[in-house]
């Protein structure tokens, strides 16, 4: 895939100062590097953009993002997933460097790293159907995209890793509940009221809104280029686990994992 394939991904339009950033993968909306940086430039040009003054993150079909594709690495070298997977991370540290601020519209499943993309926005607006899960450990796995940081900084240390240990699936309702979202909507209004919300906040001055977000999230990006380096260095490790083959493959055969802490 070529960058100009990503980049045909992702659409663009600003309306009353409100960016709409649809993500065209459905219906599962897999990422992948190739994504994450068109996504990034994305975000990069519209800070650069004055009449863009709030971003609705969005995607067509019926998940949000269902994390990344599987089965599109299974063919690759040990050496190249680890560089494409560090690759990625550089451009998911760029999300969060950029200015404006940004309202992801959740429909569907937010699933490990669709759970970390979800997590790189400002706010979320959700709805009963759709399902968040860090489901990292039972593929045998380390939580990546920076959500070492996001998630114990949006529900606490507790709730956190209680999601991270049993990579439990949680409803809509129980994310609102928990903070993962903090609006909830009947799932047809979804990007509606994401966009309301967007442009609730296009209506107040754009350069003390920048300033304000930024105050509020110093130093995050920082914090998130940290926290992937050593999510990385995990992943590496427990990528070559039997664990990690076998999560894998129960995921495919749709049935409970037989790990053996090897």
């Amino acid at each position: 895939m070529s960058d100009n394939d990503a980049a045909g991904d992702i659409s663009v339009s600003v309306d009353a100062h409100v960016a709409t950033v649809e993500i065209h993968r459905p219906p599962n909306n897999f990422f992948d590097y190739w994504l994450m940086r068109a996504l990034a430039d994305v975000y990069e040009s519209l800070d650069r953009d004055p009449q863009c003054r709030a971003i609705v993150l969005c995607s067509e079909g019926k998940h949000f993002c269902a994390g990344a594709n599987l089965q599109a690495r299974e063919t690759w070298s040990e050496e190249r997933l680890e560089s494409q997977a560090g690759n990625l991370y550089v451009e998911a540290v760029r999300l969060f460097r950029a200015g404006k601020p940004v309202v992801a519209a959740v429909q569907g499943a937010a699933v490990g790293g669709g759970l970390g993309l979800a997590l790189s926005a400002d706010f979320r607006v959700t709805c009963e159907e759709a399902r968040f899960s860090a489901n990292f450990s039972r593929l045998g796995f380390h939580q990546g995209f920076g959500l070492s940081v996001t998630l114990p900084r949006l529900i606490g240390t507790a709730q956190a890793e209680l999601l991270l240990l049993t990579g439990r699936r949680v409803n809509g309702a129980e994310a609102y509940r928990l903070g993962l979202a903090e609006e909830l909507a009947p799932r047809e209004r979804v990007r509606e009221r994401a966009r309301e919300l967007a442009g609730e906040i296009a209506q107040s001055a754009p350069l003390a809104v920048q300033a304000i977000r930024a105050t509020q999230r110093a130093g995050l990006a920082d914090e998130i280029a940290r926290a992937t380096d050593h999510e990385l260095a995990e992943q590496g490790r427990l990528r070559r686990s039997e664990d990690f083959a076998e999560g894998v493959q129960a995921m495919e055969e749709r049935r409970p994992p037989r790990f053996a802490g090897r």
